[in-house]
């Protein structure tokens, strides 16, 4: 294989993880778990600061018991840096998430966290990349009460995108 052809291997392998990540975070913010679920491979384990630590099926199911809950949830990739080795590969991607949650008490809090998720990725026999492992650090975390108040109406993207990445549920 000469340079060109490594060099292009290794750019499709790094766009391949970019879209695993971005599907992550379709996943959570659209409520998603059927999607999440084909995202992580069957060892892959979950790290997310104080809140879970354990299998990733496991981390899903924490998810769906929490979806109902979410008002609002935003995940926004800022940088991502990617190191493929093979079938393996390393990652560290720099985040903002933002979230609307009860506060148990009638109201509404705004938690907002500057993260970093830090990835080991494996690509599985069928080719795909998936999540190994997933350790995830509040640099910053804020909480504060809210007044916020979000539209009513239904997620504009449903109906409008025509495309398979787009639609709800696993990745084959």
């Amino acid at each position: 294989m000469s340079d060109l052809e490594k060099n292009l291997a290794e750019l499709i392998d790094k766009e391949s993880i970019r879209e695993l990540a971005l599907l992550y975070c379709r996943g959570v913010d659209r409520k998603d778990g059927d999607l999440l679920r084909t995202l992580y491979t069957e060892e892959a384990t979950d790290t997310h600061g104080d809140t879970f630590d354990g299998g990733a099926a496991a981390y899903v199911d924490f998810l769906e018991k929490a979806f109902p809950y979410m008002t609002y949830s935003g995940h926004h990739i800022c940088n991502h840096l990617i190191a493929v080795n093979g079938d393996t590969a390393e990652g560290e991607i720099y985040a903002l998430a933002y979230h609307i949650l009860p506060d148990g008490k009638g109201g509404q809090i705004e938690d907002f966290m500057c993260v970093r998720y830090l990835d080991k990725y494996q690509r599985c026999t069928d080719g795909r990349w998936r999540f190994a492992q997933r350790v995830v650090n509040y640099d910053v975390r804020q909480q504060q009460p809210t007044q916020v108040t979000l539209p009513e109406n239904s997620d504009p993207g449903v109906g409008f995108f025509s495309e398979r990445l787009f639609a709800k549920g696993p990745r084959q």
